[in-house]
């Protein structure tokens, strides 16, 4: 069985048969990843994991070149985080019914707005936060919008756990104070 690197770099580079042999090796991994996103998505949400999985694939292999297994699937996890925005900010538009909300009859709310508002929020705190540290943007996406355990993520950054571990806990109270507005004098 080939390498996965070399299969990534072939399927890059035009070959249909790596690319065809690449989407059983990745699918499980990838269609984890979909999964964990998912789950955390208002319920109704128009695009389910195997979607999300297929849309980020055909983004993945559409030229873009990727350093190894682990850049491969940090590519996928921003793949994945730029479709559940878009498809956040479709539904927002007014011709899409973006000023409505939806009432569900057996239920006082939804959560639906709100989800799709803080998935916003966070992606626009996100691209702040990479301007400024990228690495460590990098391994909030992986854990936040990949699924990876910190473990996972730090293999992917090549990074120790225990760096991961630092960063990961930065990123989270920078992300948490960002989004919140509070910032403390």
């Amino acid at each position: 069985m080939p390498d996965l690197t070399h299969l990534i770099e072939a399927a890059q580079k035009g070959d249909r048969r790596a690319a065809a042999e690449l989407l059983p090796l990745v699918y499980d991994e990838l269609r984890k990843l979909a999964a964990a996103k998912m789950a955390a998505e208002a319920p109704g949400h128009t695009l389910n994991a195997t979607g999300l999985v297929h849309e980020a694939y055909i983004r993945l292999v559409g030229g873009q070149q990727f350093d190894g297994r682990g850049h491969f699937f940090a590519a996928a996890a921003e793949a994945m985080r730029r479709i559940l925005v878009d498809s956040a900010r479709r539904k927002r538009r007014i011709k899409r019914g973006g000023d409505l909300q939806r009432v569900e009859l057996d239920s006082e709310t939804s959560a639906a707005p709100e989800r799709d508002e803080w998935l916003i929020a966070l992606d626009e705190a996100l691209d702040r936060f990479a301007a400024v540290e990228p690495q460590k943007a990098d391994l909030l996406k992986l854990r936040t919008f990949g699924g990876l355990s910190l473990d996972e993520a730090a293999k992917a950054l090549e990074i120790t756990p225990s760096t991961a571990d630092r960063w990961w806990a930065y990123a989270r109270a920078w992300l948490r104070v960002e989004i919140s507005g509070e910032k403390s004098d």
